[in-house]
Formats: C-alpha cells, sequence, structure tokens
C-alpha cells in the first residue's frame, strides 16, 4: 500500500505522530509531551496538519491509545478515554478532535492491540494467527489477536488488571501500588511497583537482585493464565522494564515450571525462546499499529491481518 495515513501512539508520557505507509516508510515522525489534553492534541493536529501540505494529504489516521477507551461505534463516547487514573485525561474525546479537524476517517483502539496489530503486521508474529502482547512498564497492559482479528469484546483486554497470587517472598507491608485494585498485576509488577518496593528505579538494580526473581515470578504467573485461556501462538514481551533482557530467560523458565508439562507443545517443552520473545519493531511497535489501524479503515474489507500460508 502506497496510500499515506498517519498514526498516533498515545501513551501516558509521550505521544509518537508519525505519517508513512509503514514501520520501513516513515516519512515524517514528532514525538510530543504528554501534558494536559488540550496542549498534547493541539500539538499532535498541528503536526498532521502541517505534513499533509508538505508530504502528502492523509486518507486516514489511527490512533493506539492508553485507556480505558469506548471502542463501541454505536457509543456516543465512542474514541473516549474513560476511567483512566492519568489526571485531566478522563473522559476525554480523543478520536474526534482529528476526525473534525483533518476531515479523514479516524481508527482507535489500545496502545496494546495496536502495538500487537504492529507485531502482528511487520515484527515478531508476522504470519501467526494468534498471540498476545504485553507491555511492563509505567503500567501493565495486553492485547493480542485471536483467528487473526483483534480482541475485542465487553470493552478491550485489560490484562494488567487480572489478580495473582502473591508470592511468599513479599514483603507482608507491600500492598501494590494499583489505584483501582492494589495488588493486581500491574500493583504487583509494574515499574511503579519495583519503585515502591525496592525504593530505587529498576534499572539501578543489578542484575542479581532479588527483585528480578520476583518480578519474573509475577509476570510468568500471569503469562501461564494466558497461555492457559488465550493460548497464544506467540507471545511478545515489551515496555521498560523488559529493557532488563535478563528477564527473559528468568520467565520463559518459570513459566515451563509453572505450567509443569502440562501444555503438551513443543513451543513451550522445546522451544521456549521463540515462543516468549521480544518486540521485533522495539520502539515502533506502537506506532506501526497505529498506521496499521489507519490502513484498515483505507481498505474497509481488508483483514486486520493476512493470513499466510
Amino acid at each position: 500500500m502506497t496510500t499515506l495515513v498517519g498514526g498516533i501512539e498515545a501513551g501516558g508520557t509521550k505521544f509518537v505522530c508519525v505519517v508513512g505507509t509503514g514501520p520501513e516508510d516513515i516519512r515524517a515522525q514528532v514525538r510530543i509531551p504528554t501534558t494536559t489534553p488540550e496542549a498534547t492534541l493541539g500539538e499532535a493536529l498541528a503536526f498532521f496538519q502541517q505534513q499533509s501540505r508538505h508530504v502528502g494529504p492523509l486518507a486516514a489516521l489511527g490512533i493506539a491509545s492508553f485507556g480505558p477507551l469506548d471502542l463501541h461505534p454505536s457509543s456516543p463516547s465512542y474514541g473516549f478515554i474513560t476511567s483512566t487514573a492519568k489526571p485531566g485525561w478522563r473522559n476525554v474525546d480523543l478520536a474526534g478532535p482529528f476526525r473534525r479537524a483533518l476531515g479523514v476517517p479516524v481508527s482507535i483502539d489500545t496502545d496494546v492491540n495496536g502495538a500487537a496489530l504492529g507485531e502482528g503486521r511487520w515484527g515478531a508474529a508476522r504470519g501467526l494467527g494468534t498471540f498476545v502482547y504485553l507491555t511492563v512498564g509505567t503500567g501493565i497492559g495486553g492485547g493480542g489477536v485471536i483467528n487473526h482479528q483483534m480482541m475485542h469484546g465487553l470493552i478491550h483486554p485489560e490484562m494488567g488488571h487480572i489478580w495473582l497470587p502473591r508470592s511468599p517472598k513479599e514483603e507482608p507491608s507491600f500492598q501494590g501500588v494499583c489505584p483501582y485494585h492494589g495488588g493486581c498485576f500491574e500493583g504487583l509488577a509494574s515499574g511503579p511497583a519495583l519503585h515502591r518496593r525496592w525504593g530505587g528505579q529498576a534499572e539501578a538494580l543489578p542484575e542479581n537482585h532479588p527483585a528480578w526473581e520476583l518480578e519474573a515470578h509475577y509476570i510468568s504467573l500471569a503469562l501461564a493464565n494466558f497461555i492457559a485461556t488465550l493460548s497464544p501462538q506467540r507471545i511478545i514481551l515489551g515496555g521498560g522494564v523488559m529493557a532488563q533482557r535478563h528477564l527473559y530467560p528468568l520467565v520463559r523458565d518459570e513459566v515451563r515450571r509453572l505450567l509443569n508439562g502440562y501444555i503438551q507443545s513443543a513451543d513451550i517443552l522445546e522451544r521456549m525462546d521463540a515462543y516468549i520473545v521480544p518486540p521485533a519493531l522495539e520502539g515502533l511497535s506502537g506506532a506501526a499499529g497505529a498506521l496499521a489501524l489507519a490502513q484498515t479503515r483505507v481498505l474497509k474489507d481488508m483483514p486486520v491481518l493476512e493470513k499466510t500460508g
């Protein structure tokens, strides 16, 4: 596809805005700090208006955003951020201002569903029909694809807010950091949880620090649940916490131990290194997914992910 589209990876700390056709053909890009809705959306809109004049008109715009989001097209608040804990962003219309100002179709989904879509079309899950993308960073979120279609339903997946059993090695006084649930997956294993529990930034902790064994245990508990319920063909782990690459072998070993031979698949029993993997698109997963969301609006009959083989 050569038609130019726009994409926004809307994160809690920054908006990444791109114009192009895919991760290998990005014509323009800007990073905008996430401050107030008025300032952030205004800067993003000005970028796309400028690029429409300089690079060429956009056929559509895709937004992959932090949430929760209202993704029901028939809802009066479709495209709104809803019950977010981020100050000032609750009940903000995210899609509407771009649709009205740019005059193009706008497609919106969660940041993690967007990242999953990007990795499925161009990255670590290319050619697969069912997979999960999980980000472990300031927050924890998960999205993915089942039978080549994005996960949607009542709202959208909130994988970071599943309940996990507390480790016996957990400090009794630590109750988690999630403002809604305390000790859910995000409350126990996000970057802020690491900081609160250990009193420092995660990247400053040495590889042999007990923090990483505990972190790997919580991530592995969640992955074992997702494997048992969704049966993904691959799991992609991204986010700032997973920049600590020594976590991957710890997680793979712990997942195998927790499953205890019950899931009889060679991918788990013999090829775990290729089953739980980092993103192939690295920092472009979300932005690439936003471009792919826009492309699905240009070609409405286009499947979310092409079937191969």
